[in-house]
């Protein structure tokens, strides 16, 4: 289901390496379920996303991503959000729908 869903990151803060930035694994959405356990850390290349307070991040939720812990003072407040063009199955159900027009 996660396949066809993507996430908007906006940035309320700036965000390094210092407060936690995302590390991403390029491509590694394409790989499908991957877990941390199967990947060969020494071949891997991590990614850190650096991004100004007010920039964007679009991103698929299934690329194999991770925060660290903050290291500074300086605060990493993110508006996150999800979206999907896929109906739940019962009995679940989204908090929030938009019918199509």
């Amino acid at each position: 289901m996660l396949e066809r869903n993507f996430t908007i990151r906006i940035h309320l803060d700036d965000t390094d390496e210092n407060n936690g930035a995302l590390r991403v694994i390029p491509g590694s959405h394409l790989e499908g379920i991957y877990r941390a356990t199967e990947m060969d850390r020494a071949t891997v290349k991590e990614d850190i996303c650096r991004v100004k307070a007010g920039g964007v991040m679009i991103m698929k939720p299934m690329l194999m991503h991770a925060s660290g812990r903050a290291m500074s003072e300086h605060r990493r407040r993110v508006v996150h959000i999800e979206f999907s063009d896929q109906q739940l199955p019962q009995p679940l159900h989204w908090s929030e729908k938009m019918d199509r027009y």
